[in-house]
């Protein structure tokens, strides 16, 4: 467990060290398209997508602050709650090729099969382009787009910023939270914050 806490500090002060990519689109403004592979070997663009939610989760399966989520099926079971009602979810890996993070499609649909991901599709983003476009900073970083392709919410998946699983049940989910307002046709109470955990290795 010590081992555990280290490393999980050690990789959050990484990335709230690390430069920042670019900057992100804001709240309220089109969501930029891009056409990318994924792990099943299809095109993925966010323009096939109008007219639907659309949620976009930047990780990596080396993260602490990943592997939480997905230890405990926190992110599985959210990401199946939100596909069942028509949402688009798109998970990225925009590690590059030799950094930590990078998988291949046969690696990234090994971790599917063995995670049990909820995902509408795994994209292979390692030259970074749609990275950069959102300006994605962390793992995980979320963005919750409208079916009229704007942004609706930009940032950290939860209200605390921890790779403790028991933090979970304590946490509010913001792109829960997000999605619920929207499709309610309320306005986001909390559209920004700021993403937490390791630092996108471009």
């Amino acid at each position: 467990m010590k081992n555990f806490l280290l490393q999980s500090v050690a990789a959050f002060a990484f990335a709230a060290l690390a430069p920042a990519v670019c900057a992100a689109p804001s709240v309220g403004m089109d969501a930029p398209d891009f056409s990318v592979s994924a792990a099943d070997g299809k095109t993925e663009t966010l323009g096939q997508h109008k007219g639907k939610y659309v949620v976009l989760e930047w990780t990596s399966p080396t993260c602490p602050f990943v592997l939480r989520q997905y230890a405990t099926g926190n992110m599985q079971k959210l990401q199946a709650e939100e596909t069942a009602k028509g949402v688009v979810w798109l998970t990225i890996d925009s590690s590059a090729e030799g950094k930590e993070g990078y998988v291949t499609a046969e690696q990234a649909t090994a971790w599917i099969k063995d995670k049990k991901l909820a995902c509408s599709a795994f994209l292979l983003d390692a030259e970074g382009t749609v990275g950069h476009l959102y300006g994605a900073r962390a793992t995980p970083h979320l963005f919750v787009i409208g079916p009229d392709g704007k942004l609706l919410y930009s940032g950290a998946i939860d209200s605390i910023a921890s790779a403790n699983p028991d933090d979970l049940a304590r946490a509010t989910n913001y792109v829960r939270a997000a999605l619920e307002e929207a499709m309610a046709g309320k306005a986001v109470t909390t559209a920004t914050t700021r993403p937490y955990g390791c630092s996108v290795k471009y």
